[in-house]
């Protein structure tokens, strides 16, 4: 029986680990798409999805999954994912006579080049100057901020309803979640959420705090959302599975 030299062994099996990182790919409407799979030890069927920014696949299975399966299984759904490929909008820098959307509202944006780098809300325009160089950095930048000083008041309203000491606050661009609650008390909260209407944001504060208290979705954590936000949750969970993938067309 031939036996392989060590270092082609070796060099074989480098090559093998690398082929292992990259993901499969399927055609779906003449395009080449990266699925993504992960075996979770809690799964016990095939759930897929679409990632917000159409850039894969993804799709979680059980331990005992094979690959081959899972492609299989996103082939014979090549309808329902081209049909949500050929939702996605590409995200389009922002310019001149742009509009914006802000706390749910469509701000039109007003670039006049001597006028301060700040941008300003005036009567449903959203005035900046400077360049028309670096316009999408400055609008993302201003978005940012407010969001998190947004976000700080609602966290601190929310913690004084539930009883709980402030959490540590960090913005995400998570693309598959809209905030997060860390066993360490840490919540994260998608800075693209300063672009929906004011309840749906406040919504999703409500429910990363109500996980202060119950770190999972049991029947107690959502009487305790009930009782944190003072909204319609399902209409706020409404909204953002109707336009909450569109939020990402936007500054890319």
């Amino acid at each position: 029986m031939a036996v392989l030299p060590d270092f082609l062994r070796r060099s074989l099996g480098k090559s093998a680990e690398r082929q292992a990182d990259v993901p499969p790919v399927i055609e779906i409407g003449g395009r080449q798409i990266p699925v993504t799979i992960r075996r979770l030890a809690q799964s016990r069927r095939m759930v897929m999805r679409l990632a917000p920014d159409a850039s894969e696949i993804r799709i979680s299975m059980p331990r005992w999954g094979r690959t081959a399966e899972a492609l299989a299984f996103a082939r014979s759904r090549a309808l329902w994912l081209e049909a949500q490929l050929a939702r996605h909008v590409a995200p389009a820098p922002l310019g001149d006579g742009a509009n914006l959307p802000f706390r749910g509202v469509l701000l039109r944006i007003d670039h006049v080049a001597a006028a301060p780098r700040r941008p300003a809300v005036m009567d449903g325009t959203l005035r900046l100057g400077g360049p028309s160089e670096g316009l999408d950095t400055r609008i993302r930048r201003w978005l940012h901020a407010e969001a998190k000083s947004l976000f700080a008041d609602d966290l601190a309203f929310y913690c004084a309803r539930a009883k709980v000491a402030l959490p540590t606050l960090a913005l995400t661009n998570a693309r598959s979640r809209w905030g997060s609650c860390s066993g360490k008390g840490i919540i994260r909260l998608n800075w693209r959420l300063i672009m929906a209407p004011d309840a749906v944001r406040r919504s999703v504060v409500a429910h990363e705090v109500a996980h202060l208290l119950h770190f999972d979705h049991s029947p107690r954590f959502h009487a305790c959302l009930a009782k944190l936000f003072e909204g319609d949750i399902e209409e706020a969970n409404r909204w953002l599975k109707r336009h909450g993938r569109g939020l990402y067309a936007i500054l890319g």
